[in-house]
């Protein structure tokens, strides 16, 4: 009790103290645009997430901060900000990606409904007999749906559930697993939206035409995303819990609690059907990938007669992903109804059922998404916080550090994409600035590119205002404030031995010295973890 007062004044002296400054820069006219000021919004908003643990709340007063600061002292500009430029732009700006997630969420209905997750349920149970193998087919699976984070996220999070929660893995875990490999490994895949996005944002700079070469040369120097892959299967093997996690875990395996907290999210669970097969939840997946893999390089151009954009990897540079993804998975649920009718799994009267169904489980994920994408928009739109990083990267003291570059990308990286929320629009921003920093045939053009990459990763992988964080929160159907509090250690823990690759890279210039190293410090750091908590429960007992 007494902690949840204290965690109550916190809030309310810093909810107020907030707005006394924002009223206070707004009524005196000091310049917020492309300034230190840009970035307060979301740091709050993050801030107030963490010691509230409640998300709507903190983002919106985040939106109004950014809003108070933009309007010039007219509070009726204010409310216009919030409302049009936030909200209303962010609504119209991902209605493709709220599509989507509501189709992808009747999917999943429809496959619990016909009992074909209970079916791979009782598959899993014969073949995966252990915690760490239900972690590890997780991994895998995470790894193997390398197209695009958004589908990666909820897919892995519907099909592994149940696998998952029969090993008394926690929904923390779980969710952090998700995450881990969604955005890291989309970052290193050479046929993924990602990629494409990459590609794209080398348009007009001195490598236009070599995009695609020169992110396929980054992989290397991509430390954050291979190093947590690394730290992943480590961590699975040596079984090194720490930080809040650990409670999470043993909360999971000794009493079989797999939230730890009051507040729990609604669980979907599989219904029984007898006539239910494994083969009825695989199909859907893979006519669910593939079709979204076609719709994606349709709208990129790839079919489209005398287009520029007639080969796979131009098409995907060229595609618009809030458009592709509900193109094909809106012909995958008309495929998996037809295909549950005629294998008489359910009713037409039951498949219609499942709609809104879909719709409710997705509302959670719908209405973050919306709040986090408004609070981008006013922090990027309206306060140009893109522009004070571009300040920043051009600025006399960061030309004086040249050997220290790729560890100073990666740390602005990180902290723009945590503060945004966005990797995409933070490596967007990075890379032209990269682009003009180097020559051509310099090796650093190489390092700080991914350098830029990387810290994007990392700052939307602990960002709890991040797209694919709500995500892998709605895939695992995990509290958002435990999964980002777990998840957040584990993420700043290789993001550190990242920064000291990246100081290393700086002077040696060799990817595969770093990541040898990168590996030692972070199997040696669970091996250090193990050993003091083990220590410690000899100590106690």
């Amino acid at each position: 009790m007494k902690k949840k007062y204290v965690s109550s004044i916190l809030t309310a002296f810093v909810v107020v103290a907030v707005l006394a400054i924002a009223i206070t820069v707004a009524a005196t006219g000091v310049t917020t645009s492309a300034t230190l000021w840009a970035m307060l919004p979301p740091l709050v908003a993050i801030g107030l997430a963490l010691i509230t643990k409640e998300v709507y709340s903190s983002l919106f007063f985040g939106i109004v901060v950014g809003a108070i600061l933009a309007c010039g002292g007219n509070a009726a500009t204010a409310v216009d900000h919030v409302i049009s430029d936030g909200l209303i732009a962010a609504i119209s700006g991902t209605a493709g990606i709220f599509l989507f997630l509501v189709i992808l969420g009747t999917i999943v209905a429809l496959v619990n409904k016909s009992g074909a997750s209970a079916a791979f349920g009782r598959w899993a149970a014969t073949h995966i007999k252990s915690r760490v193998g239900a972690q590890l087919s997780a991994f895998v699976l995470g790894i193997m749906i390398f197209i695009d984070d958004y589908f990666n996220c909820l897919t892995v999070g519907s099909v592994m559930k149940p696998v998952t929660d029969a090993h008394k893995v926690s929904r923390a875990k779980f969710s952090y697993i998700i995450d881990a490999t969604a955005a890291p490994i989309c970052m290193i895949a050479p046929i993924s939206s990602w990629a494409a996005a990459v590609t794209s944002y080398t348009e007009g700079t001195a490598i236009e035409g070599k995009g695609f070469e020169y992110f396929i040369r980054a992989i290397p120097y991509n430390f954050y995303s291979l190093l947590t892959i690394v730290f992943v299967v480590a961590m699975i093997f040596i079984k090194a819990d720490f930080g809040p996690m650990r409670r999470h875990e043993m909360n999971a395996l000794l009493k079989g609690d797999l939230f730890s907290t009051d507040e729990r999210v609604e669980t979907t669970q599989a219904e029984s059907n007898p006539r239910g097969r494994v083969i009825d939840l695989v199909l859907p997946i893979i006519v669910l990938v593939a079709v979204s893999v076609v719709g994606l390089i349709y709208i990129g151009g790839f079919f489209t007669a005398g287009s520029a954009k007639g080969n796979f990897i131009d098409a995907f540079a060229g595609t618009d992903a809030t458009v592709g993804l509900p193109w094909g998975a809106l012909i995958a649920l008309i495929f998996v109804i037809g295909y549950m009718l005629v294998r008489r799994l359910i009713t037409f009267k039951g498949a219609m059922e499942c709609v809104p169904l879909g719709f409710k489980a997705m509302v959670p994920a719908i209405t973050i998404l919306t709040l986090a994408t408004a609070l981008k928009n006013i922090s990027n739109g309206l306060l140009n916080a893109s522009g004070y990083v571009d300040t920043l990267m051009k600025s006399e003291a960061a030309q004086n550090m040249a050997s220290f570059l790729p560890a100073v990308i990666f740390l602005i990286a990180c902290l723009l994409a945590f503060a945004t929320g966005t990797s995409w629009g933070t490596f967007g921003i990075l890379i032209p600035i990269v682009c003009t920093m180097f020559k051509v045939n310099d090796p650093m053009l190489v390092i700080c590119m991914s350098a830029s990459l990387a810290g994007a990763v990392c700052g939307d992988h602990c960002s709890p205002i991040s797209d694919t964080t709500i995500m892998s929160s709605a895939g695992a159907e995990c509290v958002h404030v435990n999964h980002v509090s777990t998840q957040l250690p584990y993420a700043i823990t290789v993001a550190a031995i990242s920064l000291i690759c990246y100081i290393v890279a700086g002077f040696v210039q060799n990817a595969y010295i770093c990541l040898a190293l990168g590996v030692v410090l972070i199997i040696g750091f669970l091996l250090a973890v193990r050993i003091f908590y083990k220590k410690k429960e000899q100590t106690a007992a």
